[in-house]
C-alpha cells in the first residue's frame, strides 16, 4: 500500500492499534426476502476529493485531500441533555446508537457490568443474550454476513475477552465487518494481574484490523466512530474497543463533534480504477478464446455489477465457498464451486483457460491447490479492493487495486460503448464446458434405505425454491451445502471459510434471524460441529427464533474420516463421536438437547420419509431440529487432495473402498 502521508496525526495514548490488515469487501445487498435491516444513522461527515491521473500506470499512488469528522446526527435525539454528566458506558452506548445500532450480542460479567447497565437503559439497543461468549461473536458475524451492516459483540474482561478470539480470527480471514467491545480491569490494575485481566489487545493484534484500549473517557465518541469507519470500508474486518472498568464509571459530559484520527489510513484506501486499466481488461477479454471468471466474497456487494458483466460477454462463472451466490448457481453460465471440493467442470474451465478474470479473491490454497499448475496456460486480471493480496499467492498480468463494483462499473460502460465492434463470442468454449457438465456432474451413491446426506440437502433446496439463508458448521455437511443448495442471491450462504470454525452454524443462524426477521433460517450442521455450540439453542428458545436445524449426524468427524480412509488406511484416530462401549444407539441424543430447551425436533433415519420431515420441520412456527441419520462412509466428491492439481482429481470412492 501507499505509505502513510506525512502529516499523519499520531494516535494518542488513548488508543493502542494494530497494524492494518484487509482482502475481499463485503457490504449490503438486495436478498430475496425481506431483510428490515436498522437504518444507518449518519454520525460523520466524509468530504473526500481524489485528483487521480487516469494515464498513470499507478492508481493507488494518487493523492487524496480526506476531512473526516464525527459530528452527530441532526435527526438523533438523546436521552441527556447537552451538558448532563453521564457515566462512561452510557456515553458508550450513545454512541453506538448513534451508529445506528440497534442489536447486540452481549454476556455480561463482572468487568462489562456497567455497560449491560447502560444498555437497560437505551430504547433503541435490543441485546440477544447468548450462553457463551463464542456464540456472541458468531451471532454478530451472522448478523454482519446476512445484513452486510457490521455486526456488534460485548464480553467482560479475561476469560470473556479471549472467548471472542475465534469470531475475531474469523472475521478478520473472511473480511467480516465486526465492532467488538470488552470490559478491562480499571487502569490502574492493568498489568498486576488482577483478577480477570488478560492484555486482549496485545493477544488480538495480529487477528483484528485494528484496536483500541480506551484510557480517556472523552475518547470514547472519537474511537467508536473510528471503529466503525475501519470495521466497514476498504477491506472490512473486526475491530475491538477494549474498555476499563473505571472509564465506564466516570462521568464525563461527551463531545460528539470531535475529528477521527486516520489520515494515515484514508491515504492508503483504494482510489478508483485508471480508464486506462480497465481498456486493458477489456481488450484482453476480446482477445481471449477461454475466458473464466473467478469471483470470491469481494464480489457479494457487486452482483448485479457482475451478473451485467456476464450479460455483455457471456463469460462462465466459477465461484469460491465465500463467493456463493454472487451469481445466481442456477444459471447456465455457473460452474458452481471451483477449488477442492468444486465442480469437476469449474476447475476444468480455470485449468484450460487463456484469460482468468480474478474479482474479489485471493487465491487461497484450497482454490489454487498447487501453485504452479493453477491456471497456467491463462493470463491472469486481478482486481481486489486490498493490495497486499495483489501478487501474494500467484502474479497477475493485469492488476487493479479498487473496490471491484467501481472496476466492474467501468468496464461495463466501456463494453456497452463499444458494443457489437467487440465481436464476442465464447460459444465453443460454452459447448466445451457443457459437455464437462454433462460428462461430471454433482453425484452421489445410495446406501439402500439410508439417507444420501447430499439428497437432504437436495430435498431442501427444492422445498425453500432456493430462497432460505443457510448457516453451516465445518466439515463434509458444509461442502455439500455449498454444492447441493443452488443460492440465488448474495448473502444467503454463511459460513467459516478462511478459519473454519466448528460450532460457527447454530449461532449465525441466530445472528442472522435477526437481522432478517421473517426469514427462513436453516442451520445445516454436522454432529460434532453442533455440540460445539450446541448452548445456543437455549437463546433460539428463549429469543423464539424461526430457526430450522438440519443436522446431518454421523456419529463421526466426517472431513477427519474421510482423510483417514484416503490417507490414513482408515485408521481411526479418535474420529468416532458416539459411545464405543454402544454403538447401535445414537449417542448422544440430540433430541434431549432440543427437549431440554423445548424445541420441537424429530430424527429420520429412511430416505422414505425425509421429504415429509423436512416440510413438517419448515411448517412449524418457531424453532425445529430435524436430526437426520447419514451414513459415515460417505465422502464429498470431487476432491482434488491438498497441494494436488486438476490432474489428480478424484471422482469415485467412499469409506467401504480400500485405498
Amino acid at each position: 500500500m501507499a505509505a502513510a502521508t506525512a502529516n499523519t496525526i499520531l494516535p494518542t495514548p488513548s488508543s493502542l492499534t494494530s497494524s492494518f490488515k484487509s482482502s475481499i469487501p463485503i457490504s449490503k445487498s438486495i436478498l430475496p426476502f425481506s431483510t428490515a435491516p436498522r437504518k444507518l444513522t449518519t454520525s460523520r461527515s466524509l468530504t473526500i476529493s481524489s485528483s487521480l491521473s487516469q494515464s498513470s500506470s499507478n492508481t493507488r499512488s494518487a493523492a487524496a485531500t480526506v476531512t473526516p469528522t464525527t459530528a452527530p446526527s441532526h435527526d438523533f435525539i438523546s436521552r441527556y441533555a447537552p451538558d448532563e454528566p453521564r457515566k462512561g458506558a452510557d456515553i458508550l452506548v450513545e454512541a453506538l446508537e448513534r451508529e445506528g445500532v440497534k442489536d447486540v450480542f452481549a454476556y455480561p460479567g463482572g468487568a462489562s457490568m456497567e455497560i449491560h447497565q447502560a444498555l437497560t437503559r437505551s430504547k433503541i439497543i435490543r441485546n440477544v443474550l447468548p450462553r457463551h461468549e463464542q456464540g456472541g461473536i458468531f451471532a454478530a458475524e451472522g448478523y454482519a454476513r446476512s445484513s452486510g451492516l457490521p455486526g456488534v459483540c460485548i464480553a467482560t474482561s479475561g476469560p470473556g475477552a479471549t472467548n471472542l478470539v475465534s469470531g475475531l480470527a474469523d472475521a478478520m480471514l473472511d473480511s467480516i465487518p465486526l465492532v467488538a467491545i470488552t470490559g478491562q480491569v480499571p487502569r490502574r490494575m492493568i498489568g498486576t494481574d488482577a483478577f480477570q485481566e488478560t492484555p486482549i489487545v496485545e493477544v488480538t493484534r495480529s487477528i483484528t484490523k485494528h484496536n483500541y484500549l480506551v484510557l480517556d473517557v472523552d475518547d470514547i465518541p472519537r474511537i467508536v466512530s473510528e471503529a466503525f469507519f475501519l470495521a466497514t470500508s476498504g477491506r472490512p474486518g473486526p475491530v475491538l474497543i477494549d474498555v476499563p472498568k473505571d472509564i465506564q464509571q466516570q462521568l464525563a459530559v461527551p463531545k460528539w463533534d470531535q475529528p477521527i484520527r486516520l489520515s494515515g489510513y484514508l491515504s492508503r484506501l483504494p482510489k478508483p480504477p485508471g480508464e486506462a486499466h480497465l481498456e486493458q481488461i477489456v481488450r484482453l477479454v476480446s482477445e481471449s478464446k477461454k475466458p473464466v471468471l473467478y469471483v470470491g466474497g469481494g464480489c457479494l456487494n457487486s452482483s448485479e455489477e457482475l451478473k451485467r458483466f456476464v450479460e455483455l460477454t457471456g463469460i462462465p462463472v466459477a465461484s469460491t465457498l465465500m463467493g456463493l451466490g454472487t451469481f445466481p448457481s442456477p444459471d447456465e453460465l455457473s460452474l458452481q464451486m471451483l477449488g477442492m471440493h468444486g465442480t469437476v467442470y469449474a476447475n476444468y474451465a480455470v485449468d484450460k483457460s487463456d484469460l482468468l478474470l480474478a474479482f474479489g479473491v485471493r487465491f487461497d490454497d484450497r482454490v489454487t491447490g498447487k501453485l504452479e499448475a493453477f491456471a497456467s496456460r491463462a493470463k491472469i486480471v486481478h482486481i481486489d479492493i486490498d493490495s497486499a493480496e495483489i501478487g501474494k499467492n500467484k502474479q497477475p498480468h493485469v492488476s487493479v487495486c479498487s473496490d471491484v463494483k467501481l472496476a466492474l462499473k467501468g468496464v461495463n460502460r466501456i463494453l456497452e460503448s463499444k458494443g457489437a465492434e467487440l465481436k464476442l463470442d465464447y460459444s465453443a468454449w460454452r459447448q466445451e464446458l457443457n459437455e464437462q457438465k454433462l460428462k461430471y456432474p454433482l453425484n452421489y451413491k445410495t446406501f439402500g434405505e439410508a439417507i444420501p446426506p447430499q439428497y437432504a440437502i437436495q430435498v431442501l433446496d427444492e422445498l425453500t425454491n432456493g430462497n432460505a439463508i443457510i448457516s453451516t458448521g465445518v466439515g463434509q455437511h458444509q461442502m455439500w451445502a455449498a454444492q447441493f443448495y443452488k443460492y440465488r442471491k448474495p448473502r444467503q450462504w454463511l459460513t467459516s471459510g478462511g478459519l473454519g470454525a466448528m460450532g460457527f452454524g447454530l449461532p449465525a443462524a441466530v445472528g442472522a434471524a435477526v437481522a432478517n426477521p421473517g426469514a427462513v433460517v436453516v442451520d445445516i450442521d454436522g454432529d460434532g460441529s453442533f455440540i460445539m455450540n450446541v448452548q445456543e439453542l437455549a437463546t433460539v428458545r428463549v429469543e423464539n427464533l424461526p430457526i430450522k436445524i438440519l443436522l446431518l449426524n454421523n456419529q463421526h468427524l466426517g472431513m477427519v474420516v474421510q482423510w483417514e480412509d484416503r490417507f490414513y488406511k482408515a485408521n481411526r484416530a479418535h474420529t468416532y463421536l458416539g459411545d464405543p462401549s454402544n454403538e447401535s444407539e445414537i449417542f448422544p441424543n440430540m433430541l434431549k438437547f432440543a427437549e431440554a430447551c423445548g424445541i420441537p425436533a424429530a430424527r429420520v433415519t429412511r430416505k422414505e420419509n425425509l421429504r415429509a420431515a423436512i416440510q413438517k420441520m419448515l411448517d412449524t412456527p418457531g424453532p425445529y431440529l430435524l436430526d437426520v441419520i447419514v451414513p459415515h462412509q460417505e465422502h464429498v466428491l470431487p476432491m482434488i487432495p491438498s497441494g494436488g492439481a486438476f490432474k489428480d482429481v478424484i471422482t469415485e470412492g467412499d469409506g467401504r473402498t480400500q485405498y
